[in-house]
């Protein structure tokens, strides 16, 4: 298990180290290889910690690195573009289909299949009640997010999505306490779904 961990943090560190470049394709400037190594490693060593050997690990390490381009997309310019989470939804249902027929796994597609369409639904219908609030790219992001929690199963899907409002919500509280509530710039809500689903996805992978 050790040395899963140490090879899935390689693999992080070496994502990381490419992700600036990757994210001055959509503008993002001055993103420093050393934080996003060191954050993608963590990410994918906590996944291969909670993962273990089951098969689904290879898609949750493929994929991590996306996550976090999203996010420093999100934080930096306050959009999720299409050619990024779009993909993501695609590649998550393909790879974890490919993943179902084999052995050693512990999650089931159709479940994934359908978190995708209710998380993706549950933020169209908040993006239709407070555009402003709620953009399509969260929308779309929550296709490729919802799949991944749904993986595990429906509590899996509900945690991660509590935990993406919490966190949402603790920042709001964070902000308004420190008197900055007033400012006009929106919030990327992004991070903080990403954030939720990373959280959901550790703990659906070490009870499955």
């Amino acid at each position: 298990m050790k040395l899963l961990i140490a090879v899935a943090a390689l693999w992080g560190a070496a994502a990381g180290v490419l992700l600036p470049r990757a994210a001055h394709r959509f503008s993002v400037q001055s993103c420093g290889p050393g934080v996003l190594a060191l954050t993608t490693a963590s990410l994918c060593a906590a996944l291969a910690a909670a993962t273990g050997t089951r098969l689904e690990l290879g898609v949750w390490l493929l994929l991590g690195p996306v996550g976090v381009l999203l996010a420093v997309v999100d934080l930096r310019l306050r959009r999720l573009p299409d050619a990024l989470t779009l993909p993501l939804a695609g590649a998550v249902l393909v790879l974890l289909g490919a993943v179902a027929p084999l052995p050693e796994h512990a999650g089931d597609w159709t479940t994934a299949l359908y978190g995708a369409l209710a998380l993706g639904g549950f933020l169209f219908v908040l993006s239709l009640i407070e555009p402003d609030g709620m953009g399509l790219g969260n929308v779309k992001l929550a296709l490729g997010l919802g799949a991944a929690l749904g993986w595990y199963g429906w509590p899996t899907l509900m945690l991660g999505t509590l935990a993406a409002f919490l966190l949402g919500a603790l920042y709001g509280g964070t902000v308004a306490v420190t008197g900055r509530a007033g400012r006009e710039e929106a919030v990327a809500f992004g991070p903080f779904l990403l954030g939720g689903a990373f959280l959901g996805l550790l703990i659906g992978a070490y009870t499955a």
